[in-house]
């Protein structure tokens, strides 16, 4: 672990470490479970504690070995950056911040307006599909209750036919019943 914590060198480098080192913590994985058997088969409480310990160790150590190696890396890939952005000359710098700067600010603003507009496209894209929804269930529920007014419209005529009817019918009983003891 001191050897991948110290190492600033490529990452073919780091990963060589970093594979002796996972072959260290397998060989200690493995003793530790043959000394896991030899416990559980001699049932010792001394050797159980012992036995404890050790694991809490070993996840102690794989916990460090992780830090460790995400560490190196990214001291590798901070260094790699500071390589990368290092100007070799000054005036090098000078020559590509004036005339690229302006483009570069023109580019900035045209790509943040277009993020603004990519966003209220999405947002009312949104909104017109919420509306779009209302108005199917709307239409649906108009449709459902077209439908039942013209049911009831129906029941409607049908009992006035039918009330029409029986006082027809009531009013031929009772001249009937009229004439039949009248006669």
């Amino acid at each position: 672990m001191q050897d991948i914590s110290s190492c600033t060198g490529p990452l073919p480098a780091l990963n060589a470490l970093n594979s002796v080192g996972r072959s260290k913590i397998s060989s200690l994985r493995k003793s530790i479970d043959r000394f896991s058997d030899v416990a559980k088969d001699i049932k010792d409480n001394e050797l159980l504690k012992e036995l404890a310990l050790q694991k809490e160790q070993l996840a102690s150590t794989m916990d460090t070995f992780k830090k460790v190696n995400l560490k190196a890396m990214l001291s590798i890939e901070n260094a790699a950056k500071e390589e990368l952005l290092r100007p070799t000359k000054p005036t090098e710098l000078r020559q590509r911040q004036g005339p690229q700067s302006r483009e570069n600010l023109t580019l900035a603003e045209t790509t943040q307006r277009s993020a603004l507009t990519l966003d209220t496209l999405t947002a009312s894209s949104d909104n017109v599909l919420g509306t779009e929804e209302e108005l199917k269930v709307t239409s649906g529920a108009i449709g459902q209750s077209g439908k039942l007014l013209a049911k009831y419209g129906r029941r409607e005529f049908t009992d006035k036919v039918l009330v029409f009817f029986a006082f027809i019918f009531f009013l031929a009983c009772v001249l009937y019943i009229m004439q039949k003891r009248l006669f």
